[in-house]
């Protein structure tokens, strides 16, 4: 069972930053490759980027060369670093753990088994 809290949402101007965290509780995190996902009102759920054990990595279209993803195994935390964010960024954040152990970074929310609550993020121009 893994245990996830994001935090680090906020208010930003488009051009700015902020830096997402999602801590997890269990004893297998360090193993599970991590995602984070978004939802934007009335739209669907989508694939942000993830990062597995190795630091392999893999980033959505939308969100390459301004996002980046790491994660502390030791501090079983995974960061999400937003630059040159845009009004489209505004959405919920979500972190989630695959189901699977020692995988590769999925872009599918249906690989994922467990989720945090979200974190707002809000754009604005």
């Amino acid at each position: 069972q893994v245990h996830l809290v994001e935090s680090g949402g906020g208010l930003v101007q488009a051009g700015g930053s902020l830096s997402l965290s999602c801590v997890a509780s269990g004893p297998t995190f360090s193993r599970n490759p991590i995602g984070w996902f978004r939802q934007a009102p009335g739209k669907e759920r989508e694939f942000v980027a993830a990062i597995n054990y190795w630091n392999g990595y893999t980033y959505a279209d939308a969100v390459r060369g301004r996002f980046t993803i790491s994660r502390d195994n030791a501090e079983n935390t995974v960061y999400l670093q937003m630059n040159s964010l845009k009004g489209e960024d505004t959405a919920v954040y979500y972190c989630a753990a695959d189901e699977y152990e020692w995988g590769l970074p999925r872009r599918d929310s249906f690989d994922y088994e467990f989720w945090g609550q979200g974190t707002q993020v809000t754009v604005s121009s």
